[in-house]
């Protein structure tokens, strides 16, 4: 991971922990053509955990997460993520495992940023 990968690591966590109370543990980042893959771990909140164990809490769960985290990037814009990059963001793809507390966000802008950052 070069250091734009990792500032942009960085600045998703922040990101995700002050419009959702709890960012993940540990976000690695990757930039292939106009996207920035997300790998995240340590998703869930212990309530979230707790709601797991139910026997709809994973489906209702998955379905929140993913919707809910794609709202937040409508309503509260990523201009951070713009400035950090230098282009446009366009929009997110969220997916989430509920078991093993893994999630993938992708977001796309509208320029190449894996051969702008190239080290």
């Amino acid at each position: 991971m070069n250091k734009y990968e990792a500032e942009f690591s960085n600045v998703v966590r922040a990101f995700r922990k002050r419009h959702m109370g709890k960012g993940p543990s540990q976000v690695r980042t990757t930039f292939c053509k106009n996207w920035a893959i997300c790998e995240l771990e340590g998703n869930l909140s212990p309530i979230e955990k707790f709601i797991a164990t139910a026997e709809d809490g994973k489906q209702m769960l998955r379905s929140a997460r993913t919707e809910m985290v794609k709202e937040i990037y409508k309503k509260n814009y990523p201009y951070e993520l713009e400035e950090l990059l230098g282009t446009k963001f366009i929009t997110v793809f969220v997916d989430i495992d509920i078991e093993d507390d893994k999630g993938m966000s992708i977001f796309v802008f509208d320029q190449d940023i894996e051969d702008k950052f190239k080290m």
